[in-house]
């Protein structure tokens, strides 16, 4: 199992982690698996989604910005980053992606992606490739 460090500098933030992950495939020299990555954060998440067009982060924050804002009546935690533990939980916290012949199979415009909801901040994800 290895750790990547990831560093946000917003407080809402998607990171593109492809490449840290595939050089963590490439250094273990397993050539067929899966890669589980997993962050231990409760307002960060991971995903995969595409990675040709920029847009997308930017719809895709937007839209939980928007369904979730930060500051909503009624929410008591003191930290005011309800919407962070929120969106956390939607997005999730892990995601799998098998590989073949040492390459990830993701398709032709995907990335996986550190979603970052309470930046900016260093966050840890775990990748384990079985």
């Amino acid at each position: 199992m290895q750790t990547l460090k990831i560093k946000s500098n917003k407080r809402e933030e998607i990171v593109e982690i492809t490449r840290e992950v595939e050089a963590v495939l490439c250094e273990s020299e397993i050539k067929d698996g899966i890669c589980v990555l997993f962050t231990q954060h409760t307002t960060c998440g991971l995903t995969i989604n595409e990675n040709a067009d920029p847009d997308v982060k930017h719809d895709f924050l937007l839209f939980l910005k928007n369904t979730i804002p930060q500051y909503y009546e009624g929410f008591r935690h003191f930290e005011h980053n309800s919407d962070a533990h929120i969106k956390s939980s939607l997005v999730g916290a892990s995601v799998t992606v098998p590989f073949e012949n040492g390459k990830l199979l993701l398709g032709r415009w995907q990335g996986i992606y550190l979603c970052e909801f309470d930046g900016a901040r260093e966050r840890k994800v775990l990748v384990k490739i079985i």
